[in-house]
């Protein structure tokens, strides 16, 4: 079974740096895009940076400049590293991608969700 499973989080103060990691396994054929979003308490998930198989990455306005998106793409890894991080960027950060796999002897096309990782930035 295709799982994601994030680590990295924790608590920082203003100012200060984190870099989530997320990692894909399973029987998987290809990674294709993948992604970082985030939920704060009361609020919707929102998309912060997504970054396609072999393609440039893209960011939300509120990071854009401080948060840096990546992907290893032999260990299907992805990492966003974030910098001068306010106290408006607390949320779980859930990581997200679009995963050809191996599935009860079929090949399937899946959307696939971490477990999420708590981001707080304490002011």
């Amino acid at each position: 079974q295709v799982q994601l499973v994030e680590s990295g989080g924790g608590l920082v103060q203003a100012g200060g740096s984190l870099r989530l990691s997320c990692v894909a396994s399973g029987t998987i054929f290809s990674v294709n895009a993948m992604g970082w979003y985030r939920q704060a308490p009361g609020k919707q998930r929102e998309l912060v940076a997504a970054i396609p198989r072999g393609g440039g990455p893209t960011y939300a306005e509120p990071v854009k400049g401080r948060f840096t998106i990546s992907r290893d793409y032999a260990v299907n890894k992805v990492y966003l590293q974030m910098n001068s991080l306010k106290p408006e960027d607390t949320a779980v950060y859930y990581c997200n991608a679009d995963i050809d796999h191996l599935l009860l002897g079929s090949r399937r096309h899946s959307d696939i969700w971490g477990q999420g990782t708590q981001v707080t930035v304490s002011s």
